[in-house]
């Protein structure tokens, strides 16, 4: 390693050059000869491209560790999603109690109201419920219309 100033008059260590394999390409840019593709970056649009034996090798590398990634995160999307089938169960539960309690409530109001129309007709006359008074009362002449 070498020392070296820089424009503050700071010493500064020069290190050695890095032999570097990898290449980014775009569209229409020029591939090294001898280079093969390792893979493509879409959001990028660049090829990265390695010497011809690396870019096999690079290639597998980055598929295990993208596969390593995804099955180390598969278990946090599982657990994810049951909690998340719970939840709906759950909601679905809760709506359909929900459901039956209003039906249940409105069957009996609509039984008390029905219950208190018999009652009350019970309640006006005993006479209109005997066969007898059903024949003969014939109180009120009928309306024309």
């Amino acid at each position: 390693m070498t020392k070296m100033l820089n424009a503050t008059g700071k010493t500064r260590i020069k290190r050695p050059m890095r032999i570097r394999f990898r290449r980014e390409t775009g569209h229409g840019g020029v591939v090294p000869r001898g280079y093969g593709m390792a893979w493509y970056e879409p959001r990028r649009r660049v090829g990265v491209y390695f010497p011809a034996p690396l870019h096999l090798i690079a290639r597998a590398v980055r598929e295990m560790a993208y596969r390593w990634r995804v099955a180390m995160e598969a278990p946090a999307i599982e657990r994810a999603e049951v909690f998340e089938m719970q939840r709906a169960h759950r909601e679905r539960e809760r709506l359909a109690d929900e459901y039956a309690r209003g039906y249940l409530n409105g069957w009996r109001e609509c039984f008390s109201a029905c219950l208190t129309v018999v009652e009350d007709e019970l309640e006006r006359g005993q006479e209109t419920w005997s066969a007898g008074a059903l024949l003969t009362d014939l109180g009120d002449a009928p309306r024309e219309n």
